[in-house]
């Protein structure tokens, strides 16, 4: 089992840096296609006002971001990998939008007390629930900002496919979120925490949406 888990944090190592370029492909198939869906699940939970300032913590490819630039947002992101800091600010410019990005650890975020009115991040891997991580969300959010997470999609439909690749999802460790307390688990970092369910064709998005508490 530990060498499976290797294997299983090395392939993504790839996919998050080397092999990044690919990310938006493997995103696709992976999802059957609904993979922006799933990632745009996120934006009706940020509850912040036009021009407000979020931040995306692991960007990745750059697809949230244009989301959130067309929603009026003032945005940053922050990701670990300068590939995926690359792959966005090309799509960005791409597109006539200003990147403003950041790079390092989740852990030790380069911004200011009570910076952000809200904080999102879609798909990221275990470094999102690490106690560091979550000081350090709690710390760069104003009163009252919300935590938004989108941790992963469930496809609905039961054929095959669909049945292979959540099997798929399991046993790479994409279910976990599943298996414990959410509101239990935030509460003691300063959160109030629910689960939502998003529709999206043939499947469904989770969301947790995690409010600072006073």
């Amino acid at each position: 089992m530990n060498l499976w888990w290797r294997f299983v944090r090395f392939g993504f190592r790839l996919l998050y840096n080397e092999m990044a370029f690919t990310y938006d492909w493997v995103s696709y198939v992976v999802s059957l296609g609904v993979w922006r869906c799933w990632q745009r699940a996120s934006l009706k939970h940020l509850n912040a006002p036009p021009n407000a300032r979020i931040l995306e913590l692991a960007h990745g490819t750059g697809s949230l971001q244009i989301d959130l630039h067309a929603a009026g947002y003032n945005v940053i992101g922050h990701d670990l990998s300068p590939y995926m800091g690359r792959i966005t600010q090309r799509k960005l410019t791409q597109r006539g939008l200003i990147p403003r990005l950041s790079r390092g650890q989740a852990q030790k975020l380069p911004f200011a007390s009570g910076t952000f009115a809200a904080v999102v991040s879609t798909f990221p891997t275990n470094f999102i629930f690490q106690p560091e991580t979550l000081h350090e969300v709690f710390r760069v959010l104003q009163a009252d900002g919300n935590f938004v997470i989108v941790p992963n999609g469930v496809l609905t439909n039961r054929g095959a496919l669909e049945t292979g690749l959540e099997q798929l999802y399991r046993i790479t460790g994409q279910r976990e979120e599943a298996e414990f307390d959410i509101a239990a688990y935030l509460r003691p970092y300063g959160f109030e925490a629910e689960m939502a369910q998003e529709r999206c064709p043939r499947s469904i998005a989770q969301v947790i949406i995690a409010r600072k508490m006073p």
